[in-house]
C-alpha cells in the first residue's frame, strides 16, 4: 500500500503503510541500527515520527463518514508517553477520536513484536490545502529537474 503523499523523511525511515481508510491507519517499522538510541532500543524521534505519521494518515484517511475526501494534515500538538523500549519490528496504530472541518483529534499506540504497547499518544492535526511557506514537491514520472 502506498503513503498518501511522498514523505521522503518516512522513506528513509523504512516505514510501511498496513492500512488507511475510514478514520484509521496502520504502519510498521522494522528497527536498524541506525534507528536506535545508546541503549540499542528504538530511539524516542523514531517512535515519536511513527507515531505522528500513523494519527495523521488516520485525520486524512479516505472514506470517513461525513467528510469528503480529506486534504493534507500538519501537526498542531502531540502528548507521547512512553511506556517501555521498542525492539523489532514496530507496529503504530492510529485512530480519529474526533473530526470538525478544520481540525482532527487523533490517537495512536505503538506496540513490539510480541504485541507490548511501546508507547502511546494525542495529537491534534490542521486541515490544510497548502503551507504558505510553499507548495508541495510533485514529482512527475520521466520528467528532468
Amino acid at each position: 500500500m502506498k503513503f498518501l503523499a511522498h514523505i521522503p523523511f518516512v522513506e528513509l525511515l523504512g516505514m510501511e503503510l498496513l492500512e488507511c481508510g475510514a478514520g484509521r491507519a496502520a504502519i510498521a517499522l522494522t528497527l536498524r541500527e541506525e534507528l536506535t538510541n545508546s541503549w540499542s532500543v528504538a530511539h524516542g524521534g523514531v517512535t515519536m515520527t511513527l507515531l505522528d505519521v500513523v494519527m495523521a494518515h488516520a485525520a486524512r484517511s479516505p472514506g470517513q463518514p461525513g467528510h469528503a475526501e480529506s486534504p493534507g494534515v500538519v501537526t498542531i500538538e502531540m502528548k507521547t508517553s512512553f511506556l517501555r523500549a521498542g525492539l523489532g519490528r514496530l507496529t503504530a496504530r492510529g485512530t480519529v477520536l474526533h473530526r470538525t472541518a478544520s481540525l482532527a483529534f487523533t490517537e495512536g499506540s505503538v506496540t513490539d513484536e510480541r504485541g507490548e504497547l511501546v508507547a502511546h499518544a494525542s495529537g491534534t492535526f490542521k486541515y490544510m490545502k497548502g503551507l504558505p511557506a510553499g507548495g508541495r514537491r510533485i514529482l512527475k514520472p520521466n520528467a528532468s529537474d
